[in-house]
């Protein structure tokens, strides 16, 4: 059997189509959810929505009627949340009130600045978080863990923008390294300099959440019992660190890192005005001032969109690390007074390993997380 097909054989047995169906039904149901929240910010607006839509110019009766033909306002409120979800799927996301250009057009001129701020910002986190968490879980309980949650506290504690001007006056001002605030020229080293302090300012407040959760992880790995084991049978820290404890902190380190995504993409709104970035977030402030509806609505339902993706792929990707996310029924039990099944009854179940078995197959006695075979055959030959 071929690699790639050797792959697919795995990927099918991993990730079951009725897994697949129901995450990809979850998802769809909660953005049709999302999507009626941001068409009902329309009806929710004070006022004539057409005068809304309208916005500063002049409400005659024919640019009224004309808004309200554009809009569907005449139609049942069912007519008009399917004609706007229509619109939508087609990128057809409206005219904005200021400007007068389209939605779509403004706000695909920003997305590039923000998914490179963000982007960015999640590298710092991933880089700094993981790392510390890892060195706070090895230490539990000693000087070096406390001062590593102390270090996390500090960063979760404070605002974003304070920690932007913090920034921006020691390395910037006192400094002189990178640049204080605009995106830069062109998308080569003169934007990524100065996209290093608001990648600093958005990673730093979100580090510490990643840190808490990769220490939690390291420590519950630690006290397992393949862990102490793989001890008593002499195996290296340095082996158990990256072949035993790691693996078994991916599960929760990549859940963390798909909640940490909402964050940061919460936390561009704050960065991009301290640092007077033109991304989505100053867009969706300055449209929230001069209540630009359309914007708005447009700006809420591709956030959501993006946290609803990030979380689906987060869903199929934890399956394949762990293949007991599949959510499968267990086997159910014999009810009491059933005949044995006929394997039962000729004798040919498989036997129970010991445990010197299952630390020759790279498996742990008991626990979720499964030993490597290779570390273990490593050790047998030292």
């Amino acid at each position: 059997m071929t690699t790639p097909t050797r792959f697919a054989a795995r990927l099918r047995a991993t990730l079951p189509l009725g897994f697949v169906l129901r995450r990809l039904g979850g998802t769809a149901a909660l953005l049709v959810v999302l999507s009626v929240a941001v068409f009902a910010l329309l009806q929710a607006a004070p006022g004539d929505p057409a005068q809304t839509l309208l916005g500063p110019r002049s409400a005659t009766p024919e640019a009224l009627a004309a808004v309200r033909a554009r809009h569907h306002l005449d139609s049942p409120l069912a007519a008009q949340y399917w004609y706007w979800l229509s619109d939508a799927v087609r990128l057809d996301l409206g005219t904005s009130i200021r400007t007068g250009e389209s939605v779509s057009a403004a706000i695909g001129g920003r997305l590039a600045l923000t998914a490179q701020l963000v982007g960015l910002g999640l590298a710092v986190a991933l880089f700094l978080g993981i790392p510390l968490g890892v060195l706070a879980g090895v230490r539990s309980r000693r000087p070096v863990d406390r001062a590593v949650q102390s270090l996390g506290v500090v960063a979760l504690s404070t605002p974003v923008f304070a920690g932007g001007l913090l920034l921006i006056y020691v390395f910037s001002l006192m400094l002189g390294w990178f640049p204080a605030y605009g995106p830069g020229e062109g998308s080569g080293t003169d934007r990524l300099a100065h996209l290093v302090l608001p990648a600093v300012a958005l990673g730093l407040a979100v580090m510490a959440v990643l840190l808490k959760l990769t220490r939690t992880a390291v420590v519950r790995e630690l006290e397992r019992e393949h862990v102490t084991f793989a001890r008593a049978r002499g195996v290296r820290e340095r082996d158990i660190l990256l072949h035993y404890v790691l693996r078994g902190t991916l599960v929760p380190v990549l859940t963390g890192v798909s909640l940490v995504v909402a964050f940061l993409l919460a936390g561009t709104v704050m960065v991009e005005q301290v640092f007077a970035l033109p991304g989505l977030g100053s867009l969706l402030v300055e449209a929230v001032t001069f209540r630009d509806l359309p914007v708005v609505q447009a700006e809420a339902l591709l956030l959501a969109a993006l946290v609803c993706v990030a979380t689906l792929a987060t869903d199929l990707l934890l399956p394949l690390l762990d293949p007991r996310l599949t959510d499968a029924p267990p086997p159910k039990a014999p009810r009491p007074g059933a005949p044995a099944s006929p394997q039962d009854l000729t004798g040919d179940s498989a036997p129970i390993p010991s445990v010197q078995g299952l630390s020759g197959q790279g498996l742990s006695a008991q626990g979720p997380s499964a030993v490597p075979a290779s570390a273990a055959v490593h050790e047998e030959g030292r």
